[in-house]
């Protein structure tokens, strides 16, 4: 909207007035009509300026807030696949085998016996 001109709101009255019958001469209550429609442009030109600002800050506020919504409801991305594992190690025979040789090695070494319930490969 544009802002009202000084002495607009006056020169409206003036001529309303002047239509219905009523002239304004110069005299003390002009002078106060005058100043209370000067008064009365300021305060609409003012709230004018308010408006549009509060206008600005409530869109840029909406902006803020729609990211934040969009952030919080947007898709999240897929897992990351983790790392490959390592190929099986081949034995003497070819064979590909699921645990490595270490561990082969000391499972072997670790079997108890199902009689005795002793430790088999060790002396005592």
């Amino acid at each position: 909207m544009k802002p009202i001109e000084k002495n607009e709101i006056y020169e409206h009255l003036s001529q309303f007035l002047k239509n219905k019958g009523i002239d304004m001469k110069g005299g003390t209550y002009t002078q106060r009509i005058q100043k209370g429609c000067s008064l009365l442009t300021d305060a609409v030109n003012l709230t004018q300026q308010g408006m549009e600002r509060g206008k600005t800050e409530i869109d840029k506020r909406f902006d803020q807030m729609r990211q934040v919504i969009h952030e919080k409801t947007a898709p999240k991305p897929p897992p990351r696949a983790p790392a490959a594992e390592p190929p099986p190690v081949q034995s003497k025979t070819g064979a590909a085998s699921a645990t490595p040789p270490k561990a082969q090695a000391r499972t072997k070494r670790r079997t108890r016996s199902r009689k005795t319930g002793t430790r088999s490969g060790r002396k005592k």
